[in-house]
């Protein structure tokens, strides 16, 4: 197992436990740890960070109640059985989405930012702020169908407002980093303000397709984003 890598915010460092945790999920979502391998142990764990041993007890405790691990008495601990819920909506990557239909994606930074919005902080379900904030518009062959309007827990994701959303999006970046544990969503038809109209190149009164998602890693709410699409230009579809 090699050391961590993963970085604490800045003046707001994780626990000790905390960055275990992050460490040995980077591990699984990489396919460096595959389900079925045996996780180190609490001694091996110990040695590798330097650490108590109630520290790595408790990544460890956590992460089995999390349904990540599976402790097998007398033998060890083990990466458990990926688990698949069927949901009407895949959390799929717009820009993906765009390539499958054969066509180029784009994409226009509008804000990267830190925030202090009360309704953002509280559906993180934060304390304090700063949050981040990113607003985005997606084209596909230059023609804008998605204006996205995200709140990002930065104790989830610390490194969030250094990173290039025009070469990656950020559900791309999000997913390969940590994997999302539980998704909530709304779906409404509604008119979109003149900023939003704007940027989507709308006419006045067209309706827009408006879906708002919270994404959950492990216990904590990672993100709550705002999706809005020209009904004229796009549609919603999916399994059960």
């Amino acid at each position: 197992m090699t050391t961590m890598q993963n970085k604490p915010a800045r003046g707001t460092p994780l626990p000790a436990y905390e960055q275990i945790k992050r460490h040995v999920l980077a591990q699984i979502e990489s396919g460096a740890l595959k389900p079925g391998d045996v996780v180190p142990s609490e001694t091996e764990m110990v040695k590798e960070f330097g650490v108590a041993r109630m520290t790595v007890s408790r990544a460890l405790r956590e992460l089995m109640a999390e349904g990540v691990l599976n402790r097998v008495r007398g033998s060890g601990t083990y990466v458990a059985p990926r688990q698949y819920e069927s949901t009407v909506l895949q959390i799929r990557n717009i820009a993906d989405e765009i390539a499958a239909r054969g066509h180029r994606h784009t994409a226009r930074v509008l804000a990267l930012e830190a925030s202090d919005d009360p309704n953002a902080v509280a559906a993180l379900e934060l304390g304090t702020g700063p949050v981040f904030h990113s607003r985005i518009v997606h084209n596909e062959e230059g023609e804008p169908i998605q204006y996205e309007d995200r709140y990002v827990n930065p104790e989830v994701f610390p490194e969030y407002l250094e990173q290039d959303f025009t070469v990656e999006t950020p559900n791309h970046y999000m997913v390969r980093l940590a994997p999302i544990q539980r998704a909530e969503f709304r779906i409404y038809a509604q008119k979109p303000d003149a900023h939003v109209r704007q940027h989507l190149a709308m006419e006045i009164g067209e309706p827009c397709l408006l879906l708002l998602r919270r994404t959950w890693v492990g216990k904590d709410v990672a993100t709550s984003v705002r999706l809005w699409h020209p009904a004229s230009r796009f549609h919603l579809a999916g399994t059960v």
